[in-house]
């Protein structure tokens, strides 16, 4: 259980428990808790959190000589049953962030940047990465300062829209979040079929059906020990077969093709690839584990992402170095091309293409049900079946109905989703976090330079994608 403690180790302080903890119609306060910018000189590299000491009977007063206590972390994560303090550690969130970006996405990277070539890819893939940072720098921010006025830890992103966008942002940000989960566990059903048909030889529904009730019923019925273990083995082999892919299929790479290069098919790659690199959805958590310490989760945020940036990289150049002999049309999958015409690489491939989608799917559908059991209203004391048949099955049907949405339901999710919840949205926050003269917490240092520039920079380039695949769409209608 998560905590919420700051205690001071002098005597003439008096420490009292969760001093966040005050209702925001308490402002005399929460202009007390800040991040100071004015202690940079002297501490350039960290974000302070100063409180001034006063009596919840008196009048607040500046304390002696403008004495103030300074902490470095909003809250302490305590273990309730021990009382020890638990915080989390940089090193657990860099690999949080990093196994949350790796998932189903990749698969899609070779199919649709195989025309624009891989050094256009490659300078793509950068671009959004950067993109993908900032906008879950900013999510962090305004996650931050919504605990500081909020006075908790573990604050949605729910919260966070409706402190600073109001009900609009907040049906925008809820209608968002469900629009993803869904297209992307149809498209998880409908490619993880394909691949057990190939591996079993039996009906594309019985694989659906069977991937389906069996992950469904590993996330409904098993312990957090279990999802653990499991998630825990499903990475453990990502990695063992990624590494024997690169090594496997290296060995017939062809140097030349990689240095393929059209920039005018970049646009049409940039939803998926932006998709790839979605962790936003775990920032906040990052932000309750890390106890607000700015500092910490800037890079958690920065190294997590470097990581699957680089085996983007490299999953993408062996992908396109080895299809180039199949010929120079485009190839509607690569990866089953690569499977059919290479025996040994084949088998590598259907093995991490089934356990990527595999983690995915287990995370999307425990966030998913826990949305929808939130969003009904049911007790959180045990699991109830509703949520978790309103998340299992409907994907499963639409997966069935039309066999070939995997990479129509990836480009919907990247385009209209993504691009909305984890790139407007952020922007929008941080706007009205930072120049909203209602904002408690302006203080708070910003976790991404440019101000006003940076922010429309982010939302026109959000807002472009979405308009050129809308026109894009109806021109082809």
């Amino acid at each position: 259980m998560i905590g919420s403690s700051c205690l001071v180790s002098r005597p003439d302080i008096l420490s009292y428990h969760n001093p966040l903890g005050f209702s925001p119609s308490y402002p005399r306060l929460h202009r007390q808790c800040h991040y100071n910018n004015a202690s940079f000189p002297t501490t350039p590299s960290t974000g302070v959190i100063k409180f001034r000491r006063f009596s919840s009977q008196q009048q607040p007063q500046p304390p002696p000589n403008d004495e103030e206590i300074q902490f470095q972390r909003l809250f302490s994560n305590l273990n309730r049953a021990t009382l020890q303090r638990e915080p989390g550690s940089v090193t657990g969130s860099v690999l949080l962030v990093a196994g949350t970006t790796v998932g189903a996405g990749i698969l899609a990277i070779p199919a649709v940047t195989q025309e624009s070539g891989f050094l256009a890819a490659a300078v793509t893939c950068i671009l959004c990465w950067i993109y993908m940072v900032v906008t879950g720098l900013l999510i962090a921010e305004v996650n931050v300062k919504t605990m500081c006025e909020l006075g908790s830890g573990g604050v949605s992103s729910v919260s966070m829209a409706t402190r600073t966008l109001g009900a609009v942002g907040v049906q925008i940000a809820c209608w968002s979040y469900i629009f993803i989960h869904y297209a992307l566990l149809v498209a998880y059903v409908a490619r993880s079929s394909d691949i057990l048909t190939d591996i079993l030889g039996i009906p594309v529904w019985e694989c659906a059906l069977l991937f389906s009730l069996l992950f469904g019923s590993i996330c409904y019925f098993g312990s957090q020990q279990l999802i653990g273990a499991v998630n825990g083995v499903l990475v453990l082999g990502i990695i063992i077969s990624f590494a024997a892919l690169v090594a496997a299929a290296g060995r017939d790479l062809h140097w030349d093709a990689l240095l393929k290069t059209n920039l005018q098919a970049i646009p049409a790659s940039i939803p998926i690839i932006a998709l790839s690199f979605v962790y936003q959805n775990v920032v906040p958590v990052l932000c309750t584990n890390l106890e607000g310490d700015l500092p910490k989760i800037r890079s958690s945020i920065i190294l997590g992402t470097a990581i699957p940036l680089g085996l983007f990289l490299i999953w993408n150049a062996v992908i396109l170095g080895t299809i180039e002999t199949t010929g120079t049309d485009k190839i509607a999958d690569p990866l089953q091309a690569l499977q059919a015409t290479n025996g040994v690489v084949g088998p590598i491939v259907g093995a991490f293409s089934l356990l990527a989608i595999a983690t995915s799917y287990i995370g999307f559908v425990l966030g998913l049900s826990d949305f929808l059991s939130d969003l009904l209203k049911l007790p959180s004391d045990k699991n109830r079946p509703l949520p978790y048949i309103l998340t299992v099955f409907p994907p499963l049907i639409l997966s069935l109905l039309d066999p070939d949405i995997f990479f129509k339901a990836l480009d919907f999710a990247g385009t209209y989703g993504v691009l909305v919840l984890f790139g407007v949205l952020p922007a929008a926050m941080a706007w009205s976090d930072r120049y909203s003269s209602s904002s408690l917490s302006s203080n708070i240092p910003e976790l991404v330079p440019g101000g006003r520039f940076t922010l429309s920079l982010v939302i026109g380039g959000a807002g472009y994608v979405i308009v050129s695949e809308l026109l894009d769409s109806f021109m082809h209608k």
